[in-house]
């Protein structure tokens, strides 16, 4: 919703929790983080073969599979299929060949906003044109279009005051992701 009204170009960058957490094998976390990691391993061989704008169709579709629905253990020809995308980019899911370029591109969001952060990683220009990044923010549920836009001035405010690092509280509630969103397929396929 804030994209448009604040003339954003959005470029989706991974972040491995596999990679950067390193839960041991026996975790009760490394079997989601595994499969999350692969997942971002077919996102990157989109990217390669169709561009930066094409990510955000398989981000789109896989959200809504994890997020949604709920479920982590889908068949990712279908989520790929259901993106607009061949199939053949889920050979990427089991390919380490994609593991440097995951790395290289979660690097430049820590090298920005630190190692001692989760995800979402926000970066952007400031007004002097030097890149700024900050972790969140994380909501519980989608705001309206207005309360959006608020949220996001806040950000940009915030994230580009000297000496400002961190706002955070305990979170008191699960997220809350309301009906899956309408299917967005990319169209330059």
């Amino acid at each position: 919703m804030v994209a448009p009204e604040r003339d954003l170009e959005i470029i989706w960058q991974p972040i491995s929790l596999l990679v950067k957490n390193q839960p041991s094998e026996d975790s009760d976390w490394y079997a989601r983080y595994e499969f999350t990691h692969k997942l971002l391993r077919v996102m990157e061989s989109v990217r390669a073969a169709h561009g930066d704008d094409a990510v955000f169709s398989l981000y789109w579709e896989l959200g809504k599979r994890i997020h949604h629905e709920g479920d982590r253990s889908f068949d990712p020809k279908q989520a790929v299929a259901a993106a607009g995308f061949d199939v053949s980019h889920v050979d990427a899911f089991d390919d380490p060949v994609w593991d440097d370029e995951i790395e290289r591109r979660m690097a430049v969001g820590l090298d920005l906003a630190g190692t001692d952060i989760g995800t979402p990683i926000m970066a952007f220009d400031d007004a002097g044109g030097d890149k700024v990044a900050i972790f969140g923010p994380v909501i519980t549920r989608v705001p309206s279009r207005g309360e959006s836009l608020q949220v996001w001035d806040a950000v940009v405010t915030l994230t580009t005051t000297p000496g400002f690092w961190e706002l955070k509280r305990t979170r008191t509630e699960r997220p809350e992701f309301g009906a899956p969103p309408e299917g967005y397929r990319y169209s330059g396929v």
